[in-house]
């Protein structure tokens, strides 16, 4: 990015999926090229704007658009679920249409609206150990994992890994300690996303989520897809399931093509302008 162009203010929206808040800016126009360092300032929630990842929305050849995601670290990762809903409803109201596509650096996706609601088609899962990706072979669906009170969790990869462990309660793991450090362990050389999963019903469950690059987030759209998986591989599920996240339900289906489709609502916060 130029010096002159970075002392134009930015405009961009604040959005969130079930209180996973984004800040997405539009750089179709200029290919608005967000440094680590820029995004850690916007994510910032005292010095900066606030959310848990930086969205840009840029041309694509191959798709409605490209969805370029920074986490409030800086970091950058391929997929965001709760942030293509976003995405989905801003080209869908833009295009005046119920159905857009969107390049990620994961693949492309699919979103509809289904009355109020937004879904997305977050593709096939990856079940792999090389595809998680882990650093040695093992299997996927039962790990020889163990953190704390954490044993035999699910990995699956959704576009960015993702590492699924079953609790008979939820609310008493200590996610603040064990995420960072499950995050960061040894097995994970690209670190992992972390979710903890109660069952609390027929095709219902309770789900925390400690994401990479972000902590604790009260709603995360491709750790739901990762649980749906996991739930399914271990006969908790019939391949469709309502998980209760921190800030609401995500409806998830595992298709009989493998296809996972997340079904959840989008909230328009507010709009503003930003020197970067």
């Amino acid at each position: 990015m130029t010096e002159d162009r970075a002392q134009q203010p930015q405009h961009f929206r604040k959005m969130h999926g079930l209180g996973n808040d984004f800040v997405i800016f539009d750089g179709r126009a200029d290919q608005l090229d967000l440094t680590g360092d820029q995004a850690r300032h916007i994510a910032d929630r005292r010095g900066g704007i606030g959310c848990d990842q930086i969205i840009t929305l840029l041309s694509s050849d191959k798709a409605d658009i490209f969805m370029r995601i920074h986490n409030a670290d800086g970091s950058e990762v391929m997929a965001c679920g709760n942030a293509s809903r976003c995405v989905g409803d801003i080209l869908m109201t833009e295009k005046g249409c119920d159905k857009v596509t969107i390049e990620t650096g994961g693949g492309i996706l699919t979103a509809d609206r289904q009355g109020d609601l937004v879904r997305v088609d977050m593709g096939i899962p990856r079940r792999k150990w090389m595809e998680i990706p882990l650093s040695q072979d093992m299997p996927c669906d039962h790990l020889d994992l163990t953190v704390g009170p954490l044993s035999d969790p699910v990995a699956v990869n959704i576009g960015n890994p993702h590492v699924v462990f079953f609790a008979d309660d939820v609310e008493g793991i200590d996610l603040e300690s064990l995420g960072p450090e499950i995050e960061h362990h040894p097995l994970f050389p690209e670190r992992v996303n972390v979710s903890i999963v109660e069952k609390t019903g027929p095709d219902s469950f309770r789900h925390r989520v400690w994401e990479r690059g972000a902590g604790i987030t009260r709603a995360c759209g491709s750790a739901a897809c990762a649980v749906i998986v996991a739930a399914s591989l271990r006969g908790l599920a019939s391949r469709k399931a309502t998980i209760q996240l921190d800030g609401g339900e995500l409806f998830m289906v595992w298709d009989r093509n493998d296809h996972i489709l997340m079904t959840g609502g989008v909230t328009h916060v507010f709009d503003g302008r930003i020197i970067l």
